[in-house]
């Protein structure tokens, strides 16, 4: 068990769940890249209610409730919010605004106030409240990264308000905080191309030629089937208190490995070997770099996505490696550094599965590939 471990606080089963062969689940986010891999997990032992806005899941798995995180009681008429209540037996909370180009101030709402209303359904339910929240509240921003990426400063600040919010509550269940989620440990795929799985594509296809970071400096990442077997396990196993940290931790792979890994692809796939990005301190990238590109003839769409690597970095990069809780009990496996090289070459076949820009030869899908390089 990891230093910062916590001692589960184990839950009785809730008595609704005992009066019905299956409990009933309320998970948010359930269109997101991380919650559609939740529903893979939880639909063989809960039924599960989605809360969703407007984009429906169709998914047959699931029941949809339309309502909207942000307004009082969701939306729903005070009869329909106590119905609600009685029919939940768990609260699972993954949605979250991720994305960075939102106003600053509106992430920060987002966030708590979603929190704030599933933290109140919760109790109403009698229910215990799983929070997903992210292991990068761990990085502290200072005030000129502050102000030089809002954006994803609002995002860290947002999320441990609402750890914050969860804690003050006192409703039994847990918070778990994922590193950088990767596609699955065995095919690659992702419901969504996150910011990892465009930057290893782009550095495959050698359109990264310097990147903010030491070549020792570690990039957490960790499969998605490794986060939702560990939400899993401490949902059924009825874990009622704690923070979980779903990381790689000291298997966590260095920037200079993941860029090997990506041009190591390029060439077996008949691509040209690219370049290896030139590594650069992230204090000169700041003071030197960003501010001389903006006096450049460079498209303005270069100099965004390298801006872009640069915000990445500043949440996703550590000198030190993270804690983890994953193989401690009722919180899945742990993973393996192979395991992260391994998923990362089979999140890369996925990636170049998907690009109508690159042969049909390099668009095998990952689980082919994998069956072929067994055989």
């Amino acid at each position: 068990m990891p230093r910062n471990a916590p001692c589960p606080t184990v839950l009785p089963v809730p008595p609704r769940a005992t009066r019905r062969e299956r409990p009933t689940l309320l998970l948010t986010g359930g269109s997101g890249v991380l919650g559609r891999a939740l529903i893979d997990e939880l639909a063989p032992d809960y039924d599960l209610l989605c809360l969703r806005r407007t984009r429906p899941l169709h998914d047959p798995r699931v029941r949809e409730i339309e309502g909207d995180l942000l307004a009082p009681r969701l939306g729903l008429g005070a009869a329909a919010w106590y119905e609600l209540a009685l029919r939940v037996d768990v609260v699972l909370h993954s949605a979250a605004q991720t994305n960075w180009r939102t106003p600053p101030e509106e992430i920060v709402r987002t966030n708590t106030v979603g929190a704030e209303t599933m933290l109140d359904l919760a109790a109403r339910a009698d229910a215990p409240f799983y929070l997903v929240s992210t292991a990068f509240v761990a990085n502290t921003p200072s005030e000129e990264d502050r102000e030089r990426f809002p954006g994803a400063a609002a995002y860290l600040d947002s999320k441990s308000r609402a750890e914050q919010l969860t804690r003050e509550a006192g409703l039994p269940g847990a918070v778990v905080r994922p590193s950088v989620v990767m596609g699955h440990s065995a095919t690659g795929r992702i419901a969504g191309q996150q910011g990892l799985t465009k930057t290893i594509g782009a550095m495959v296809l050698g359109q990264v030629p310097v990147l903010p970071g030491a070549p020792e400096a570690r990039v957490d990442m960790i499969p998605q089937d490794y986060v939702t077997r560990a939400v899993g396990a401490l949902i059924r196993g009825g874990v009622g208190s704690g923070e979980y940290w779903l990381t790689a931790g000291s298997q966590a792979p260095a920037l200079s490995e993941i860029a090997d890994t990506c041009a190591e692809f390029a060439v077996r796939h008949g691509l040209p070997r690219p370049l290896r990005p030139r590594l650069i301190p992230v204090e000169a990238v700041h003071r030197l770099l960003l501010p001389m590109l903006e006096g450049t003839s460079l498209p303005a769409s270069v100099r965004q996505r390298f801006r872009h690597y640069a915000e990445l970095l500043l949440v996703f990069q550590r000198e030190l490696p993270f804690d983890t809780s994953l193989g401690s009990p009722h919180c899945g496996t742990r993973v393996t550094h192979a395991d992260i090289q391994a998923a990362l070459v089979r999140n890369l076949e996925s990636w170049a599965a998907e690009r109508s820009d690159l042969p049909a030869r390099h668009r095998e899908p990952a689980s082919a590939a994998a069956g072929k390089e067994v055989a």
